[in-house]
């Protein structure tokens, strides 16, 4: 049996309201993920695990140029001394810190496997070694100047320090990542001698504003490269208000590989992309046969990005077909900003540009007074020393029979020649050989150096002017070793307007171009069966459906579904089921209102008008390219007002319209009485005074006006013929001639463009 639990106390037991228990316990948890995980500090650009990486590894004298160190060694001081989290997730921190395709600016030189672009895990942190980089000596010189706070390690053995000085922009310059509770941060990184330029402009307008330092910076600067191709306006906004995102691009350019064919060649992919999970999704888009311009994928790379995109003929065009893998894979993708970052180290804020930096500024200001006021005192203190050998130096043999017979040497010497304590201690913690250099010449100069030395930091210390001089001088040491003329320094990130194309070419492109024959049933059910299929005989329908309507189209169509309540709504044929079962119902691709039917259902072809009509008698001349739409609620043309509703549609082919209504009378008039509108209510075509309109057509008054029968029959009258139909727009019109059909419909004939369903 298991030891039983012994129940507390009577008075040990505390009654919590279990709201006040909840709100407390989340609430801590929350302020120490937000604190001491997810959000950097502004003034070092640091999380907490990151400075204590970089701490740890300045006391073990990984120094740049020092010999390298087992990470395991870095990680296990890391976390018994200052991080009490797991190893692997420091030395995730570690390694990230180490990646070039990660960091922008490294702060980690690592020696051994560390990953790579495709995604492949580290080594273990038993095999891999790993020193400090010039960029994080920036970071961390001056940390033993009193330039920053220090606090107790979690154990209270060790001191750690809250920030570090911070020579290096780099909260801009590598940017960072985290997720917090109720709040995250997304920075990208920068280049970090346009950061610098940026800090001096501000030195100099302290006011400037975030859009005025673009003229420095001009957007992100990747470590994979790429191209960022957002306008320069949306950049702005992001910069001044903290949030947005960047819209960035591979880097390709085509290779000819001569007899008419060539490759595509990509070296550059957007940040944070992995280059296999990227090639493996083109390899899947292949396969399901969605990337029809493209025949074949590779990885060439070595050390540098290097994938090649064979396409599948020589004709086809290397930016329709880029605009295909832009639109479907990682090969674009959208980097956020948002500068969420904890202020002065305690409160977190979302930053613009020109605050970030600012606090990066004032935090320089601060670690230069702090450094300052440390060599103001090691300078009193030595010179206070120096003044006691000069003492024991002018008195050298008095000094030693004092300290060779006193007992208590000390107070004897502070007595005899008016010595401070501290002089006392130096010249009695001499050692002898030390005595030799007791020359009064040096003691004198070194003396007058270190006033003069005090002197000039009495003067910083009391100009506010001359501690920002000595700030700028310090940012363009900065700037001159990661200048653009340097090798790390050099902008890797480029700038272009992305290519303005034809969407229907580029959605084309991603279909792969095949004959299909679209059915629809009267119940509204759409399907697609492969190839032109003329008999559709043997079309099964679900039970009390039949066939409405059917016509020929290609994967790469579009369709255009005509509905009661004036809209048309646009489908592309690649969407739409396949012929196994009874396919899907129109509405499960639009959003239409219930009590709304579709009128027609036909073939997107451009360049053609249609004369659309609704119930009451009104209709107008619309060309087909205003119909489409770009979204599920469709495009609204014709305006109609309960009950009445959109009732019939027909391709504009001739010079003479005809009308019929419910109550059976028909009128013919010219066609050039309708105008051509892009939306709106129409004109009147038919006056009624009981019923509605039926259906319209248009003809060429030469050939004369024909219809279908019940029986498939066909019928046509000439204009002559029609003499007594004949008239002007919203005639009443005449009882219908004999033999037109009982549905009062023209019904649709074997030249027409399958508009309508049959009569």
């Amino acid at each position: 049996m298991g030891k039983r639990s012994i129940p507390p106390e009577e008075g040990d037991v505390q009654e919590i309201a279990l709201r006040e228990a909840l709100e407390e316990r989340y609430l801590a948890y929350a302020l120490s993920t937000i604190m001491h995980r997810a959000l950097p500090d502004a003034r070092d650009g640091l999380k907490p695990v990151h400075r204590r990486l970089l701490f740890a590894m300045r006391l073990l004298r990984l120094d740049p140029g020092q010999a390298f160190k087992k990470c395991a060694r870095v990680v296990g001081d890391v976390i018994g001394k200052y991080h009490p989290h797991g190893d692997q997730s420091v030395y995730d921190a570690l390694v990230r810190l180490a990646q070039e395709f990660a960091q922008r600016y490294p702060l980690v030189d690592g020696q051994g496997n560390f990953g790579n672009i495709d995604g492949d895990n580290p080594a273990a942190m038993r095999y891999t070694e790993a020193r400090l980089t010039e960029v994080a000596r920036l970071l961390i010189d001056g940390i033993d100047d009193d330039a920053v706070d220090f606090r107790a390690t979690y154990d209270g053995t060790e001191d750690e320090p809250i920030v570090l000085p911070a020579a290096f922009p780099n909260l801009l310059a590598n940017g960072a990542q985290g997720i917090a509770v109720g709040m995250a941060t997304s920075i990208p990184p920068h280049n970090a001698a346009e950061l610098c330029d940026a800090a001096l402009h501000l030195i100099d307008t302290p006011n400037a504003r975030s859009r005025t330092l673009m003229k420095y910076v001009p957007g992100p600067d990747f470590p994979t490269g790429g191209l960022i191709v957002d306008s320069k306006e949306s950049i702005a906004e992001a910069y001044d208000t903290g949030r947005g995102s960047f819209r960035v691009r591979a880097r390709w350019h085509t290779e000819d590989t001569g007899r008419g064919t060539y490759v595509v060649v990509i070296t550059e992919i957007p940040w944070l992309v992995q280059k296999s999970r990227l090639i493996e999704k083109i390899a899947e888009l292949l396969n399901d046969k969605k990337l029809p311009l493209i025949s074949d994928v590779r990885d060439e790379s070595t050390e540098d990005v290097r994938v090649v995109i064979e396409p599948r003929t020589g004709k086809v065009d290397a930016e329709i077909l880029m605009e295909s893998l832009f639109k479907t894979t990682e090969l674009e993708s959208r980097i956020g900003l948002n500068m969420n970052v904890l202020v002065k180290g305690r409160i977190p804020k979302v930053l613009g540009l020109a605050e970030v930096l600012r606090e990066w500024l004032d935090h320089r200001r601060d670690v230069l007074l702090r450094s300052t006021r440390h060599r103001l005192k090691q300078i009193d203190h030595r010179l206070e020393v120096l003044g006691g050998y000069l003492a024991a130096y002018l008195n050298l043999d008095k000094v030693i029979h004092i300290i060779r017979t006193e007992d208590e040497p000390k107070p004897v010497l502070m007595t005899t020649f008016k010595l401070s304590d501290v002089q006392a201690d130096a010249i009695l913690n001499m050692r002898l050989r030390n005595l030799r250099k007791l020359e009064e010449m040096e003691i004198r100069g070194e003396d007058k150096a270190l006033r003069a030395e005090k002197k000039g930091l009495d003067e910083l210390m009391a100009s506010e002017t001359a501690q920002w001089k000595t700030i700028a001088a310090q940012i363009k040491e900065v700037r001159n070793a990661f200048g653009p003329k340097t090798a790390i320094g050099k902008r890797r990130t480029g700038f272009a307007d992305a290519p303005e194309h034809d969407l229907a070419a580029i959605e084309e492109a991603l279909v792969e171009r095949e004959p299909v024959t679209v059915v629809v049933s009267d119940k509204g059910w759409i399907r697609t069966l492969k190839g032109h299929v003329a008999d559709l005989s043997g079309l099964v329908f679900k039970t009390d459906d039949s066939l409405k309507l059917a016509f020929f189209a290609e994967t790469t169509s579009k369709i255009l579904a005509f509905a009661t309540n004036g809209r048309f709504y646009t489908l592309d044929v690649s969407k739409l089921p396949g012929g196994r079962g009874h396919g899907e119902p129109i509405r499960l691709f639009i959003d239409m209102e219930q009590e709304s039917d579709v009128v027609a259902v036909f073939r997107y072809q451009g360049g053609r008008k249609f004369l659309i009509a609704a119930t009451s008698g009104h209709g107008f001349v619309v060309a087909e390219d205003e119909c489409l739409g770009n979204t599920r609620k469709g495009k609204q043309v014709l305006n109609v007002k309960a009950p009445e509703e959109t009732r019939s549609i027909a391709t504009v082919e001739g010079d003479m319209v005809a009308v019929v209504g419910e109550n059976r009378k028909m009128v013919v008039f010219p066609l050039e009485q309708v105008p051509e509108m892009t939306r709106g209510a129409g004109v009147r075509l038919q006056r009624y005074k009981d019923g509605a309109l039926s259906d319209v057509k248009t003809f060429v008054g030469k050939e004369g006006l024909s219809w279908l029968d019940a029986a498939g029959r066909t019928f046509t009258l000439s204009l002559k013929e029609l003499a007594d139909w004949r008239g002007n727009r919203s005639d009443a019109g005449r009882l219908a001639p004999k033999g037109f059909p009982r549905s009062n419909k023209f019904g649709r004939l074997a030249d027409d463009s399958l508009l309508t369903p049959k009569a």
